[in-house]
């Protein structure tokens, strides 16, 4: 077996590579993707960071390929869905760098309220600007932390150890759970109003995207100082700017940018802002504790088939990975689709797998829901691995039932997700041999393709409804691939899932709502 590391790797996991009893490996950093492209082919295992971006172009070019392995967490460099269609397992190592990068939101912190880079280069320039740089206490303030995963709780727990007071917000977490942890939870409005420091921790995705602009800074304690150490987007540097210059914000620490490197942005030009090149995860231990996961991960993986920490299969034989396959990526989308229907954080998740699925352990399959349910929050920080346990610690409790009898179909698989609001349930099949099917949403019944840009549609059921909806996307020059409608039990509404082969924009979501028909429009992603 040979494996190609691409990026830089601490030598222990390169060594770790060359003492694997059948492995070979070869360290070639800096490939142009052209480059690799040309070499790839030889190869069955890939160890990447950052850098090398593994294209659907890649993995064609990579016929011998079966792993990818990812040392650190992100993979927005990986295509995924190219990598599995192709059968190449894709890992990550989710735990390796959650405390350097937690540690490091810290120090900004401190760094910033006492002025210690701005102190060291007038120090290094001859000056003794005591007075000038005069700093704060952080004891006894307020930190506001923003996303309460693996990095959020670390942070919080870290700043009640420097005796902050620290409140947290997270949709996706119960407000029980936070305060078992002895934090308080709050609204992102209370958050904004009353943090002396707010830091950010939630994942980069379409519902963060410029999540903290002008509209949340207006709303922010006046002098509030901001440290960002998530993925850059996720706050508006334009907006920021602003803030900073009229001191609605009193000074910003940024590890991440919108642009990496930035340039010549013009955050960088200003007294109250301090920042570092992306070193939340850049530290000796953490990257000797992802390199060696990554090696582990791959060698055991090539060399026993042993899977572990992959984001795009479970951890089963496999035997069994094609017998459960279909049911696997069914159970992801019903999950996927919980998530973006679920109102308030998820307290329970029932999975019930009604009629004939033989004997065959369906376990991977609750995993599978789970990981679904967990990925539009988490993004790569959830995987096949650790779903159960992510859930776990945000308190959900997860039911799994099974009953030999099922009414219309050969088997069917029904997912509850209930939150402090409502309850919604869901039921898939297939249809065929691996064609998924969503047939049940609450009281409607249809037949639905769970994957792609999706617009669900709630509207009464009066003549010209849907072609008044169609018009609409016609003139937006969106195109419908699909549509399914579903019908009330009472008769007197819809629902319609809208596959568009483009995303809606939020504009032209906002002129569907406004039709009289229409009760209500969300965007899905599947």
């Amino acid at each position: 077996m040979k494996v190609l590391v691409s990026d830089k790797l601490a030598d222990i996991g390169v060594q770790m590579f060359q003492e694997a009893e059948g492995i070979e490996v070869d360290v070639k950093t800096g490939l142009s993707p052209e480059e690799l492209k040309a070499v790839i082919g030889d190869y069955d295992g890939l160890a990447i960071r950052s850098a090398t971006k593994v294209t659907a172009e890649i993995l064609a070019a990579a016929k011998r390929l079966k792993v990818v392995g990812r040392a650190g967490i992100g993979l927005d460099n990986v295509d995924i869905p190219a990598a599995t269609k192709q059968g190449v397992v894709v890992m990550n190592t989710p735990e390796g760098n959650v405390v350097t990068t937690a540690e490091h939101a810290v120090a900004m912190m401190l760094a910033l309220s006492r002025n210690i880079p701005q102190g060291t280069a007038s120090l290094k320039a001859g000056r003794w600007e005591k007075k000038k740089l005069q700093g704060k206490e952080v004891f006894d303030k307020t930190l506001g932390v923003l996303g309460y995963g693996r990095i959020g709780s670390i942070v919080a727990d870290r700043a009640r150890g420097l005796k902050m007071k620290v409140i947290v917000h997270d949709p996706h977490m119960t407000r029980e759970l936070i305060a078992q942890h002895g934090f308080e939870p709050v609204t992102i409005e209370e958050l904004y109003r009353r943090s002396d420091y707010i830091t950010i921790h939630v994942p980069k995705m379409k519902e963060t995207l410029n999540l903290i602009n002008k509209e949340a800074f207006d709303r922010m304690k006046p002098g509030v100082f901001l440290i960002h150490c998530a993925r850059g987007g996720i706050v508006n540097e334009k907006d920021l700017l602003e803030a900073l210059k009229s001191k609605r914000v009193g000074g910003a620490a940024l590890d991440v940018f919108e642009l990496e490197p930035p340039g010549d942005s013009p955050l960088l030009a200003l007294d109250n802002v301090i920042c570092t090149p992306h070193l939340g995860a850049s530290t000796e231990e953490a990257q000797t504790n992802v390199a060696v996961a990554v090696a582990e991960q791959m060698i055991r993986f090539l060399t026993t088939g042993t899977v572990i920490n992959a984001v795009n299969v479970p951890s089963v034989t496999g035997e069994l990975l094609v017998k459960l396959q279909p049911y696997l990526t069914l159970a992801e989308r019903m999950g996927c689709l919980h998530a973006q229907l679920a109102e308030g954080a998820i307290e329970s998740l029932t999975v019930s797998y009604l009629g004939d699925f033989g004997n065959l352990d369906m376990t991977p399959v609750t995993t599978s829901a789970l990981k679904g349910l967990l990925s539009p929050v988490l993004k790569d920080m959830v995987n096949f691995i650790n779903a159960p346990v992510i859930a776990k610690e945000r308190g959900i409790k997860v039911v799994e039932s099974r009953n030999a009898e099922a009414e219309d179909y050969t088997n069917l698989i029904t997912i509850e997700a209930t939150t402090g609001q409502r309850c919604n349930t869901i039921s898939g099949t297939i249809f065929g041999k691996r064609e998924s099917r969503i047939v049940r949403i609450n009281d409607f019944r249809l037949e639905v393709c769970p994957e792609g840009h999706l617009l669900l549609v709630h509207n009464e059921d009066k003549p010209g409804a849907i072609g008044s909806i169609g018009t609409l996307l016609g003139q937006h020059k969106i195109n419908i691939a699909r549509m399914h409608v579903g019908q009330e039990r009472d008769g007197k509404r819809n629902v319609i899932f809208i596959d568009t082969d483009s995303p809606a924009p939020p504009e032209t979501v906002e002129e569907l709502r406004r039709l009289p028909v229409v009760k209500s429009v969300l965007p899905l992603e599947l």
